[in-house]
């Protein structure tokens, strides 16, 4: 699990970092809202640590920002203990509400709390962005955490490009490997089946960012 943490304070970022790591996480630091926004956007984590007070963009802002394109789990870090401050980072969409001063154990054990409630079957998934996550056993995919259901062969031909990632196939691939018996009848509709994934799973089906097309040659998964 990769978690952000953006706080202005570094030792203080670089205590729960530290906290963090050791407990088995991946962690990236960020030390203002514009920075935070940016790296959110490079790594896809899987919960945000989010100080309220920060030199450039508010954390509210910050806040505002993300909330407009994920609903990934966020921790606000606080000095403001009043009731109202803390009903306003509610309403913002924050799930977990932390104030100062605490202590770097109790912020790491909110954090390992609201990960599992979060995510409470996280480490069933093959692939995981939090946008999009797919368990290939249990044939789940979910989209912003709300599950979407595939057909069977949708689920077969996207676990084929999943176990090929960034390596283009033919329909002919795909379908040999996706079915297991001569596909002739069937090679046609790989470009229908493509074609209903994307409109499943991505943002822009025109403009996709898992399944790509190989001109020439076939389809591919790669995250952009």
């Amino acid at each position: 699990m990769h978690i952000l943490i953006v706080e202005d304070e570094k030792s203080i970022g670089q205590m729960i970092r530290a906290y963090l790591v050791k407990e088995g996480y991946e962690v990236s630091l960020a030390y203002n809202g514009m920075d935070a926004l940016k790296l959110f956007s490079d790594i896809s984590p899987q919960l945000l640590v989010l100080d309220r007070m920060l030199p450039d963009l508010s954390g509210d802002q910050v806040c505002r920002e993300i909330r407009s394109i994920s609903q990934v789990p966020i921790m606000m870090l606080t000095a403001k203990s009043d009731e109202e401050s803390r009903i306003e980072g509610f309403e913002l969409g924050v799930d977990d509400y932390v104030v100062k001063p605490f202590t770097t154990r109790e912020v790491v054990y909110r954090i390992q709390a609201l990960l599992k409630r979060a995510y409470p079957n996280h480490d069933s998934f093959d692939y995981d962005d939090d946008y999009l996550q797919v368990d290939f056993q249990h044939q789940m995919l979910l989209i912003n955490h709300k599950e979407v259901v595939l057909t069977a062969n949708e689920m077969g031909i996207l676990k084929v490009l999943y176990d090929h990632k960034k390596q283009p196939l033919t329909r002919e691939q795909l379908a040999e490997q996706a079915f297991g018996y001569d596909y002739e009848a069937f090679d046609r509709n790989i470009d229908t089946y493509i074609k209903n994934i994307r409109q499943k799973i991505e943002r822009n089906p025109k403009e996709p960012d898992y399944i790509h097309t190989k001109y020439g040659i076939g389809y591919y998964f790669g995250k952009k």
